[in-house]
This record gives C-alpha cells, structure tokens and sequence, in this order.
C-alpha cells in the first residue's frame, strides 16, 4: 500500500512524538536530577533539563522561545499539509519535513505542559506525574528533558597548548533529547540530498505553483470538453 504524503508525515510525526514523549515521561519519573546510567563506555542516560533550544542552547526569554517554536511547527504543518497530495514531491523530502515538525513539536509538548503535570523535587527524589500540589511552573514554562548523552572519546589537552592546555576534553559532550536527534539528523539529510530541490524555490512558491498548474488544467479541461475527448480518441476522427 501506497502512501500518500499526508499520511506518511502524520505516521511519522506521531511515531516519534510517542516515543519521545514515553522515553521522557520514564525517565523524568525515574531518574532524579542529575542521574546518570552507564549503557555502554560511549553511550550513557544522562538526566538533565533546560529551558532552551536543541541540545541545550539558551536563547532569550523562555516565554518568546516557546511562541517561537509553536509559530514554527505551525508553519510546517501548514506546509505538510500543502503537500499532502502532491505527486511531483519526494518521499525522502516530505519524511525530512515530517522529522523536523516532530522534533519542534516534541520540545512544545514539554514547554506547554511539564510545568503543569510535573513536580520538581530536590534530589535523590524523584518527579511525579499529576502531584496533588500541582506542577512546578506555570503553562508555558515547563522545561526541556534531555537524557541522551554520547561521550565518544575524551583526553586531557598538553600543558604547554596555549588557552586549552591541561584541560580536559570530551566528544560529544552536548546533552538532548530524541526530539533533538528528529530534527537534527532531517536538516543534515536534507542539506546533503536534498540541497538542489529547496534551492529550486522557496516552499511556498513551490505550493503555489502546483496549485496553480492545478487549477489552470481542471478550468482548461471544463472550458473543452470537446477538445480533451478528440485528443484523447484520435482514432474517433478517423
């Protein structure tokens, strides 16, 4: 079965919501702040928040970032949701856009709501879901949960390195979320395959332009009827 790229982005958008908001809500119930598991040498469960943009950048007012990132998922949905039936559209491109709106919606998800249903105790307790006396923050304000950390490889800088030296190095030391990763990989993959179909036109041109040609054919085809059935049986002319 065949599907559509509405269908393919609500797939994937509410797959990825589901298991970041479940992967989220466990570890914010289960690990106190600051709570880290050791998986692998290279790949830990760091439990962390942050009132930020991906990986755990801050920037400006939380109030403004979270507006920020509802227009934004608003703003790809709207363009999903113009693509929705489109033919002339890859696959791959749609999926990329569908991981982005997911990734942003993801990270609202926690700054709408985990004020609200969220308690904020000082470790080792850790939070619980619907406290009776309410949540730690008020709509709007809730924090990011970040728990996905991979120190790949780390040393100690030499002494005599100016600026850095003595200091010890890590790799990857950013902190984030599968939200994060959602939308971080679809904008690598689309600068690195999909570079020449955005440079194109800008997305909005690209809607237009198909629902004008749209339009153009169906009010050509309703002006003559006579002309589209003679060039479709050729042989009836005969």
């Amino acid at each position: 079965m065949k599907l559509s790229n509405g269908k393919l982005a609500a797939l994937i958008i509410a797959l990825v919501i589901v298991i970041d908001q479940a992967v989220k809500i466990w570890v914010k119930t289960h690990f106190y702040y600051g709570e880290e598991m050791q998986i692998t040498s290279w790949f830990r469960l760091l439990f962390i928040e942050n009132n930020g943009m991906a990986f755990g950048m801050e920037l400006g007012s939380k109030l403004l970032l979270t507006l920020f990132r509802i227009i934004a998922s608003a703003a790809f949905i709207y363009y999903l949701w113009r693509m929705r039936n489109r033919t002339d559209v890859p696959k791959g491109y749609v999926a990329c856009i569908a991981l982005i709106t997911a990734g942003a919606l993801g990270n609202v998800i926690d700054c709408i709501a985990y004020g609200l249903i969220f308690n904020n105790p000082m470790p080792p307790q850790v939070a619980q879901l619907f406290p009776p006396d309410g949540g730690y923050a008020t709509i709007f304000n809730g924090r990011v949960v970040d728990m996905l950390y991979f120190p790949l490889c780390e040393w100690d800088w030499p002494q005599w390195m100016p600026m850095i030296g003595g200091n010890h190095f890590v790799f990857f030391q950013p902190i984030f979320n599968i939200a994060d990763a959602s939308l971080s990989v679809s904008v690598i993959v689309l600068i690195l395959f999909y570079a020449s179909y955005l440079a194109k036109s800008t997305p909005q041109e690209k809607a237009e332009s198909s629902e004008i040609s749209e339009n153009s054919e169906s009010s050509e085809n309703s002006e003559n009827p006579e002309s589209s059935k003679n060039s479709e049986s050729p042989e009836s002319i005969e």
